[in-house]
Order: C-alpha cells, then structure tokens, then sequence
C-alpha cells in the first residue's frame, strides 16, 4: 500500500508508486520504505547475498568551485583532502564550534579547484550556507539538490548488474569514473552504505527513470530486487554504521560516534578543531555495539542501564535479519567496555544485551 507524505519526491518517485511501496517522509522527502514482496527483510537479504538498487536521490549534491576550492573545503570539513587524489571520495564531517555534528557527508575531489559534495537531505542547505558564508573571494558554493539523482547498486553480485548496461567496474574503493551512458553522464563511485561490495551512480535528474529502468530488468535474473530506505537501516545499522540525526548529530561529535578515523587531526584548521581535540582522549560518553540476547527490538531513546545504574542510551535499534536478533548502537559511559552485560528497557521490559564492537557481522572486503 502506498501512502503519500506530500514531501518533495524524487525522480523516480512514480516507478517506486508503481511497484506498490509504502512511501514515508525522510527527511523532508517521500521516499520508498520497502516495495510488496517480502518487505524489509527479502530486500536485506537481496543485497547481502545478491544484489539490490536504492533510489537514494534525496540525498544533497552541492559544488564548490574556483580556485582554491579543494583547499578551501579542506579547511571547513574534518578529513584530509591531502590524503586523496582527484578522482576519489572521502567521508567527512562538518563541525560547529563545540565538535558537534552538522552533518556527514561525501566529498568527490574532482580536481583542485572543484569539489563535488553529497551531504544528507535534510542538512544540505545549512551546509550550503555555512560554506558560502566562510567562502572567499572566487570560490562559489552551488546547491543542486534537485540537478542529480543518486541510485545505488549494492551487494555481491554489482558489478556484474553494471557490466549488464555497459557501465565501468572494478575501480578501487572510494573512487570515481565518468561514463557516457546512453546520451548522459554518469559519475560512477565505489560507495555504499551496506558494507556490501557496491557503486552508486550520480547523474541528471531527468534521466535517472532510464537508468533505474534498465537496473530493474538487467537485475531480475539475478534475483536482484529493488530496496527501501528500511533496508538500508537495518544493512547499515549490521555494519555499525553511524546514521546522522541519530548516532551523530550537532549534539554528538566525531570523537563520541567513533568516526574520528574521518579527522584530519595533523591539519591546522577545520571547523570543531579545537573542540575535538580537547575531547579526543576523554570523551564523556562513546558509542558502542549492543548484541541482544534472547526476545526484544531496541529503539533509538532506550534507555541503557548495567548493574542497576544507568549508563546511557540506544541511538539506533532493530531487528537483524541477518543475526535474527535484536542489535543496536548506543551511546555509553566511558567506563562500559566491550565484553560487559548490560540492560536495555524496551517499552518498560529489561532486555538484556552484551556489549560488542561493530560491525555484528562479517562481510566480503569490498
């Protein structure tokens, strides 16, 4: 059944109300949760074993260009352009003052003075504004939310989907192709957010139904299936992976998120430096894996407690349908470590769960 939010839509929003899924706002968007079928579970199980296709084109697409620009973003967002060449992406945070969390995001170095952005949805204009406001003379920031679409292709069997329509494979991991594909320009990049070997295909708005069309019918063979914004959850939140607004936000910083692998804590200037620095060797609160045991579905806001004292709180929860069991990230004190039992109330039930380190499950390297 399908059920409109009246949210901005996406390209593609009349195939995905064509295939029957139940639509739901994110982030200001009507987006596909999961599609007739099987639901949250077979689309989970598509990416894991086969291969799956998102539309994700809510996503933000922002350019800062000029001269100077890869130098610029450099010394706004956390991680070290320095660190990669034209051609590649790197993840990145955008810091307020206190380290918090603005956003995470994807930054595509095409060359020193052009660096394309993928920020989340609902953030990207307050982006956009932060860095048109920091921006100087020559370097102009442009937000093209609605000039791109973004469809990824993840799971095992992606590369051989895209060889299916003549597209580039194989590159290294966080790096990107152009492809002339049919009369338009896809950017074709080794990225995901499954864990799962995968690419994500960023081209213009108004050709994305063509691409998604030839996907759908080049999938089928395979037992490829198209995939809702549920499954994306419960495959990122297996691999431990941070959810902005959830597990990182301007109220959780790097540091507490455990995503300071995506600080450049050699540079001399980002926004948040002097904040995370500070916190690096004494966060108050780290986030942590937590492997239910037995019955229960944690839920962002749970309370997390050990030994009768409170300890912190879930930011993601759910159901694993890879594990079968409950997991969730959580944000606890910093004397909780790894190995211990703690308790997580689920709608006023204690459910017990072990402390673990993500991701909660083993995948192929990608």
């Amino acid at each position: 059944m399908t059920n409109s939010t009246q949210g901005r839509r996406s390209p593609l929003h009349d195939r995905h109300v064509a295939l029957g899924a139940k639509m739901a706002d994110f982030g200001g968007w009507d987006m596909p949760i999961e599609y007739p079928g099987g639901g949250v579970v077979a689309e989970h199980t598509a990416v894991r074993e086969r291969v799956g296709i998102f539309d994700v084109s809510h996503l933000g697409k922002a350019t800062v260009s000029g001269p100077g620009a890869a130098d610029f973003v450099n010394r706004c967002l956390t991680n070290d352009l320095r660190r990669i060449q034209p051609g590649s992406a790197q993840y990145t945070v955008c810091c307020n003052e206190t380290g918090g969390a603005v956003d995470d995001l994807i930054a595509y170095l095409r060359s020193d003075d052009e660096v394309f952005l993928i920020p989340n949805a609902a953030n990207t204009a307050q982006v956009v504004d932060l860095l048109t406001a920091a921006a100087p003379a020559g370097v102009t920031i442009t937000n093209q939310h609605d000039e791109f679409a973004v469809i990824a292709v993840q799971g095992p069997r992606s590369d051989e989907l895209l060889q299916a329509l003549d597209l580039p494979t194989g590159h290294d991991y966080m790096s990107f192709v152009e492809a002339d594909w049919r009369g338009q320009r896809l950017t074709v990049c080794r990225t995901g957010y499954t864990g799962e070997r995968g690419y994500e295909l960023v081209g213009p708005w108004a050709g994305a139904t063509a691409v998604w069309d030839a996907l759908v019918e080049a999938m089928e063979p395979m037992g490829g299936l198209p995939c809702g914004l549920g499954a994306r959850d419960t495959l990122r939140t297996e691999m431990g992976y941070a959810l902005h607004g959830q597990d990182l936000s301007p109220e959780i910083s790097p540091v507490q998120a455990r995503v300071g692998w995506a600080v450049g804590w050699k540079k001399d200037a980002f926004w948040g430096r002097d904040a995370l620095l500070a916190e690096r060797g004494n966060p108050p609160r780290i986030s942590h894996g937590l492997l239910v045991s037995g019955r229960g579905i944690p839920r962002p806001h749970c309370a997390v407690s050990r030994d009768g004292v409170p300890v912190g709180e879930v930011t993601s929860g759910t159901f694993s349908p890879t594990l079968r069991q409950g997991i969730a990230l959580a944000l606890l004190a910093p004397e909780v470590s790894v190995g211990d039992t703690v308790s997580i109330d689920v709608r006023g039930r204690a459910v017990e769960a072990t402390v673990v380190k993500p991701p909660f499950i083993e995948v192929k390297p990608s």
